[in-house]
């Protein structure tokens, strides 16, 4: 019988401490997992964009999640959200703009929704229609931040980096202007209409342009600009004149702008200089003068055709402008009247020449008053006279009428009165009047009286010739006709005495003849006179 086997005893179990680094490693996953999603978390909040609002009058354009920011075609944000404000008047896009395009965020940093549209003549946006609406950036050159911005609701003209300088313009109608109406210079687009706005009287329009570098260095303090919109047409001595810009100024208008002849202004304008913005070409270049005399001349003759505006001519040389028309009636003479004020401008004499004798400031003399009673009483009248026959159009002539009766200024008046003659018609009626006066003055009836009694006188004596002189004159006649039928019967071929006549000159040929004979005869023997005529000899 075997015996069982010994099982060799264990070993009594002895305690280990715990490690604590086998604890540490047991929590090491959920640490790192913490600190990798702390990381994360701190790194999306560092990376986290600027938050900013626009505020726009429509969200026209605007998705949530899908419209983008961008500044020169690149993204820098997109929108997150699209609300209304509390009174339900805007709407406000709120938007995460990276943060490294942060400093970009300044004070007059503008945003407008890019979307198809059609202004001043140029046509942008069309890239939308597939891609869909986007808001566009235009970073300012401010250095105050901003976060809260108001939306342009059409796009800048100019972006504010382009090289260039803006200036204001001052007219009394905007006429076919927009923004981005084209601005020529010598017939070259040089810059564009920026903005545009009402006064706040309501009396004219401010209109700013943007003039590309290095164009702009031709705008000069004394440049002139002028509607270049549409066909600027003149008739004038030289003919009918058309002038235009281009062919997209007669469709959508346009600005030019060019120094006056002759002008030696060099300084170029600085940026925000103010213009007058004249509406045609004709009135930008007209001169500007510093001295304007203020008159009034008086008519009594129909002033029809005459408008504000209109020149006043001295022998060909714009001197002046009419600047009112009105109507007075005199209560002592009980007469009416026409009254046109006017303006003078007395450098326009001494514009180009010095003249003898010319006073300080531009005019003919120091002491104007005295020249102007001076050429008054020389004969110097206003008188109105046709510019235009076609558009009966008239004008004020200064000229010196030696026989206009005696006449002087009234210098007690504000505005003084100068004496006017009438105009060559009412001259001409004038003399008709007076015509027809003489003529009303004849004694028509006494001239009548005495006509008649020629007339029985002539009566009388034309029925003494009818029954004395006629009879005896028509025995007289027949008595030539019968001589006349005479003398034509003697001279027919077959007459009597046409044949008498025949045979006679026949006669007369025949000794002729003789004669002619005769005398061969004699030049040949002239020995015969005295001997005679020889007998010829027989042989």
């Amino acid at each position: 019988m075997s015996t069982p086997t010994e099982e060799p005893e264990l070993p009594a179990a002895e305690p280990v401490p715990r490690s604590r680094l086998r604890m540490q490693l047991v929590w090491l996953v959920p640490i790192v997992a913490i600190l990798i999603g702390g990381w994360l978390a701190v790194k999306a909040v560092m990376e986290r964009g600027e938050q900013i609002s626009i505020s726009f009058k429509t969200g026209d354009g605007l998705e949530a999640g899908k419209t983008k920011l961008k500044f020169k075609d690149v993204d820098i944000g997109v929108v997150e959200a699209v609300s209304l404000t509390r009174d339900h008047k805007r709407v406000v896009a709120k938007a995460e703009v990276t943060r490294d395009v942060s400093d970009l965020l300044v004070d007059n940093t503008r945003f407008w929704v890019v979307r198809p549209r059609i202004s001043g003549g140029t046509v942008s946006g069309l890239g939308t229609l597939l891609s869909g609406s986007y808001i566009d950036v235009d970073v300012g050159n401010s250095t105050k931040a901003r976060r809260d911005f108001v939306g342009l609701e059409e796009p800048p003209a100019i972006a504010s980096d382009v090289p260039g300088h803006e200036y204001t313009l001052h007219g009394v109608g905007l006429g076919s202007l927009d923004v981005g109406t084209p601005v020529f210079f010598r017939r070259i687009q040089v810059g564009q209409v920026s903005s545009f706005h009402l006064d706040p009287d309501g009396r004219g329009v401010t209109v700013k342009v943007f003039v590309n570098a290095p164009y702009d260095r031709f705008v000069r303090t004394d440049t002139r600009f002028w509607h270049a919109s549409g066909v600027d047409m003149s008739f004038d001595s030289n003919g009918l004149r058309l002038e235009t810009q281009s062919i997209v100024s007669i469709i959508i208008g346009g600005i030019a702008f060019e120094s006056p002849p002759g002008s030696q202004v060099e300084t170029s304008a600085d940026s925000g200089t103010r213009f007058e913005l004249y509406p045609r070409r004709a009135d930008a270049m007209e001169q500007h003068d510093r001295i304007v005399d203020k008159y009034v001349v008086n008519f009594t003759d129909s002033v029809r055709g005459l408008t504000v505006g209109a020149p006043v001519d001295f022998r060909g040389v714009v001197i002046g402008e009419v600047t009112a028309i009105y109507t007075r009636f005199d209560s002592k003479t009980r007469q009416f009247s026409i009254p046109v004020e006017i303006n003078l401008y007395p450098e326009r004499f001494t514009s180009r020449y010095q003249n003898d004798g010319a006073g300080d400031g531009g005019r003919l003399t120091a002491d104007p008053r005295a020249l102007a009673n001076y050429l008054v009483e020389r004969g110097l009248r206003f008188q109105l006279r046709s510019g235009n026959p076609l558009t009966g159009q008239l004008y004020l002539a200064v000229d010196f009428f030696p026989d206009a009766p005696k006449a002087s200024i009234d210098w007690t008046k504000t505005p003084p009165e100068m004496p006017a003659t009438p105009r060559t018609l009412q001259s001409l009626q004038d003399s008709v009047s007076r015509l027809l006066t003489k003529v009303n003055n004849i004694p028509f009836e006494d001239i009548g009286k005495d006509a008649r009694s020629t007339l029985r006188t002539t009566n009388a004596m034309l029925g003494q010739l009818h029954t004395q002189v006629v009879p005896k004159a028509f025995d007289t006649l027949l008595s030539a006709q019968s001589t006349l039928d005479s003398a034509n019967a003697a001279l027919q071929p077959d007459s009597s005495l046409q044949q008498s006549t025949e045979d006679a000159m026949r006669e007369l040929t025949r000794t002729a003849a003789s004669l002619r004979t005769l005398a061969d005869y004699l030049a040949q023997h002239p020995e015969s006179l005295v001997r005679g005529k020889s007998e010829d000899k027989k042989p």
